[in-house]
């Protein structure tokens, strides 16, 4: 694999699977290209909730925005240019604020597969 540089205007945003609400998904590099991480865009509307254990360790960049994750140990909350950490296993709470949020995201190993 090369070297290679996405924005988001590249993205092509999926309803993230077995969501019903405006929770959005666009890998940019996953299993098809050949490396170990998947690497993407995600894009939340206002007030939506993803409830999840997390199949893979999954990191988080909030480009626009603010999100809430929620744990059992606790809640953070996450804008611009901030990072939130999700280990694998970890059953999580993703909500978004009332401008919804865009983030760009990495997962070891690749979401789709977990």
């Amino acid at each position: 694999m090369n070297v290679r540089k996405f924005a988001i205007a590249d993205a092509s945003f999926e309803r993230s699977p077995g969501q019903d609400g405006e929770i959005f998904a666009a890998n940019m590099i996953d299993q098809r290209h050949g490396g170990p991480i998947t690497i993407g865009f995600g894009r939340y509307g206002p007030n939506q909730s993803l409830n999840e254990t997390l199949a893979v360790d999954d990191v988080m960049f909030i480009m626009e925005g603010r999100l809430s994750v929620t744990t059992e140990a606790g809640t953070v909350t996450a804008g611009p240019g901030e990072i939130v950490y999700m280990p694998k296993g970890q059953l999580v709470t993703i909500r978004s604020h009332e401008q919804g949020a865009t983030t760009a995201y990495v997962t070891y190993p690749h979401w789709q597969e977990a």
